[in-house]
């Protein structure tokens, strides 16, 4: 795909095409002999690198040690798998070369999302790990809705409204497939968990992704703020099984609804207290300043 930089540049097929390309611009960064005093290196989500990443591991089988009985992959998840297993060696060779080299890791999370695995992956690299703090962009409650949309949802009660959210990399979905889903759910992207978390709304996950299966197990199994859709033998998820997901967390008398409702609010509470996010980012500075100076 001409003009592509990163992987929602291109279709799910053509990303086994893509590392190979980036390869091909060794010559030019070995040419253009640039100093580099750091380097920070953009990964995925603390849960995929835990189970994904660990020397030693292999796709789809959670390594010795692995922190979570709930964050695992299951026979009908073997679709996100696929996708993720054509270029799967070649990815997690550069991953796990980056981090076996670097001098320390930084993670942009926080312990009271995913510490347990921050934890993990600290000791299987025995390198110093440093958390940014929450993934979210601060709220801004004082930005009015555009008119049209304002009036359209004055039509509706509140809290019946059902958005849909698929994120930029499940274009795989064909037009009907995509009918049959809306319009609600999101695939549980790591920006888009961050998201959900943020909002007042209730939660449906419907992963695609590797990664976002494990997100959506951290979310709906270890938080239990979310729902899961549950998925055929095949990897599908019908429209009645949605239908089930939604009606789960939007009815007031359903007992899942209430819990998740429940525990979303709590855990919004938590993150945004005031100094949860500037203490993190004071001490992240602090330590990245007294490693860079001293590594």
């Amino acid at each position: 795909a001409p003009g592509a930089k990163t992987f929602s540049d291109i279709p799910i097929s053509l990303w086994k095409f893509l590392p190979p390309a980036i390869d091909l611009t060794r010559g030019q960064v070995e040419t253009a002999n640039i100093r580099v005093k750091s380097m920070l290196y953009n990964m995925i989500s603390e849960t995929s690198i835990a189970h994904d990443f660990v020397p030693g591991g292999e796709l789809g089988v959670p390594p010795p040690g692995y922190p979570s009985s709930k964050l695992l992959y299951r026979e009908h998840d073997a679709h996100a798998l696929l996708s993720f297993s054509v270029y799967y060696k070649r990815f997690s060779h550069r991953h796990i070369t980056g981090l076996m080299n670097c001098d320390f890791i930084s993670i942009r999370t926080c312990k009271e999302i995913e510490g347990k695995f921050c934890g993990y992956i600290e000791s299987q690299y025995h390198k110093k790990v440093l958390i940014t703090g929450p993934m979210f962009p601060e709220p801004n409650k004082s930005k009015p809705l555009e008119a049209k949309w304002s009036h359209w949802l004055s039509g509706f009660g509140q809290g019946s409204i059902v958005y849909c959210a698929l994120g930029s990399q499940n274009t795989d979905l064909e037009k009907d497939q995509f009918q049959e889903l809306c319009c609600f759910g999101s695939h549980c992207g790591f920006g888009s968990m961050w998201e959900s978390l943020m909002s007042d709304c209730q939660i449906v996950l419907l992963p695609f992704l590797a990664d976002q299966v494990l997100n959506t197990r951290l979310m709906s199994e270890e938080l239990k703020v979310s729902v899961e859709v549950e998925r055929e033998e095949t990897g599908w998820s019908s429209k009645e099984s949605l239908s089930v997901a939604i009606t789960s967390v939007m009815d007031q008398d359903s007992k899942i609804g209430s819990l998740v409702r429940r525990n979303h609010s709590k855990l919004k509470e938590v993150l945004v207290s005031d100094g949860l996010r500037t203490g993190y980012t004071d001490k992240f500075v602090g330590t990245l300043e007294y490693l860079v100076n001293n590594t």
